[in-house]
């Protein structure tokens, strides 16, 4: 669950910090694939025997992994900022017919932290809800025949 948990939060965080530098929207939508992914990995190392377990370690594996993203996704956000600044994002939301709030400044300021804050949480729910799926997955795929008892007629 551990090692599962930390190889999916390292690629999350690549994954997410380029995710990021482009628009938050992306990180949620690699939360998808990230977490399934973790979940997977959990039953693939730990091997449970039971479903219930599978289940907790792949959502526990995807909770864990959320973390690199989040990391992932503050890096990309602060890097964002750093390069766009408000009257640039102005000319952006113009561009896509949006109208631009007097206080650009402000406004850019609050979307930028709490597009991460949410965004964060959001990653959070949904990688461990995947990484549940995921052991779900795995125990489809290959738990329930590892687990099966084997009878021996004698």
């Amino acid at each position: 669950m551990l090692k599962s948990g930390l190889i999916i939060g390292a690629v999350g965080l690549v994954l997410a910090l380029g995710g990021s530098l482009i628009t938050p929207l992306c990180v949620p939508c690699l939360a998808l694939f990230l977490g399934l992914a973790a979940g997977y990995l959990s039953g693939v190392f730990d091997k449970p025997g039971q479903n219930s377990e599978a289940l907790k370690k792949g959502a526990l594996s995807g909770a864990i992994a959320s973390l690199g993203t989040i990391i992932g996704q503050i890096i990309g956000a602060l890097i964002n900022a750093a390069t766009v600044d408000a009257a640039q994002a102005a000319e952006i939301m113009k561009e896509f017919g949006y109208a631009v709030p007097g206080d650009m400044e402000s406004f850019y300021a609050i979307g930028q932290i709490g597009g991460t804050v949410c965004f964060s949480f959001l990653d959070i729910i949904m990688m461990a809800l995947f990484g549940l799926l995921g052991g779900i997955l795995w125990w489809k795929m290959t738990g329930e025949k590892q687990s099966q008892p084997t009878i021996i007629e004698g």
